[in-house]
């Protein structure tokens, strides 16, 4: 098993979060470890990220990565801050071949044949799907999946706790990512807590 595909199969749901203090930091990732789902995805969309994603490795249980990675520069930074994966919104040639030379656990967005095709010509079958539920959702993603059968994925964008459950049914889906989890803002870490606690028994 890949190292990607074993942080994929670590919860059914990665938290993405956008952090816009880094005090916010570690209560957030304290309370989503409690919760059950220790993968967090920290996107680079906001000047806190970086911090947030150095203060989340303390975190005793948390498995850190940073999202929105656009470019080679953008991967180096995350990884300088500790990332342990990184997530990007798509799939250049550029961007895939410097994480495959930094040889870290990546997981590109991809939204058509194309995007997986050129995956699969650098040796990555394990993508997200984004944005899933405006490129057509569930539907969407099963046809590609019945042309791709290697590839498996963690879908993202416009998914809910409701919704969650139908996207974890699919055989190819490993895990979904999400935002409903951690609300923007300052963090009530028992309403997170308690939200990761649902979302970690989706899968059950």
């Amino acid at each position: 098993m890949s190292r990607i595909e074993t942080i994929m199969l670590t919860a059914p749901v990665i938290p993405v979060l956008v952090i816009e203090d880094v005090a916010h930091a570690v209560p957030i990732a304290q309370a989503l470890v409690a919760g059950g789902l220790p993968v967090l995805e920290v996107t680079l969309r906001t000047p806190a990220a970086l911090d947030a994603i150095r203060a989340m490795k303390q975190v005793p249980g948390a498995i850190v990565g940073a999202g929105t990675v656009l470019n080679p520069a953008q991967l180096d930074a995350a990884l300088e801050a500790g990332s342990e994966f990184i997530v990007s919104p798509g799939l250049t040639e550029t961007l895939g071949k410097a994480a495959i030379a930094a040889d870290v656990p990546f997981l590109p967005g991809t939204v058509n044949a194309g995007d997986i095709m050129r995956g699969l010509d650098l040796g990555l079958n394990r993508f997200k799907f984004f944005p899933a539920v405006a490129s057509g959702g569930i539907p969407t993603l099963s046809a590609l999946a019945s042309v791709f059968g290697e590839a498996r994925f963690c879908p993202t964008g416009g998914i809910s706790f409701a919704s969650a459950r139908e996207w974890l049914a699919l055989d190819a889906v490993l895990c979904v990512g999400g935002s409903w989890v951690v609300p923007k803002g300052a963090p009530d870490v028992a309403a997170i807590e308690t939200a990761a606690r649902a979302a970690s028994g989706l899968r059950a």
